[in-house]
């Protein structure tokens, strides 16, 4: 009884290694995705107050892989000037062909005001008046079928300032 119970044990054990082992090889034989490249082609405000505006972000996204991507959303936050201006889930679905672009509309809600003050501060500060803005763009791009469903993200880009 004492050896079979020592048996089951060793057993177990070596089995949640064998499972890592059969899921990392798994892994290494699925698809390798090259992140999409995600820009702001234009954006246009829908309502807002002095605490909280909604804009429509029209998103362009080009997909450097061999395989269309079906995408069923995504997670992500974005940046203007170094200061966080909002975040959320894009609900769309599409599809981006293979070493093709689609684009979509995302809806963003923010603080626009709080941005500002703290991005006018810093020009105040360091004397001068910029002619674009740079943004970041990063999150997650939720795939609606195959092994890997995550694809991550990370975009930089300049707005123009007129």
């Amino acid at each position: 009884m004492i050896r079979n119970n020592r048996i089951r044990k060793y057993l177990k054990q070596w089995s949640w290694v064998l499972l890592a082992a059969l899921l990392s090889g798994c892994a290494a034989l699925g698809p390798r995705l090259e992140a999409p490249t995600l820009a702001i082609a234009s954006v246009d405000i829908i309502k807002g107050d002095l605490f909280e505006q909604r804009f429509r972000a029209r998103m362009k996204v080009q997909n450097p892989n061999d395989r269309e991507l079906r995408v069923r959303g995504i997670t992500y936050t974005i940046e203007l000037g170094g200061e966080e201006l909002g975040r959320g889930l894009s609900g769309s679905s599409f599809v981006v062909p293979a070493r093709g672009a689609a684009e979509f509309d995302m809806l963003v809600t923010a603080n626009l005001a709080g941005t500002l003050l703290k991005l006018a501060e810093r020009a105040r500060k360091e004397g001068s008046r910029p002619n674009e803005l740079g943004y970041r763009l990063r999150g997650e791009v939720k795939l609606d079928s195959g092994l890997l469903r995550t694809v991550p993200f990370d975009q930089k880009g300049t707005l123009p300032l007129r």
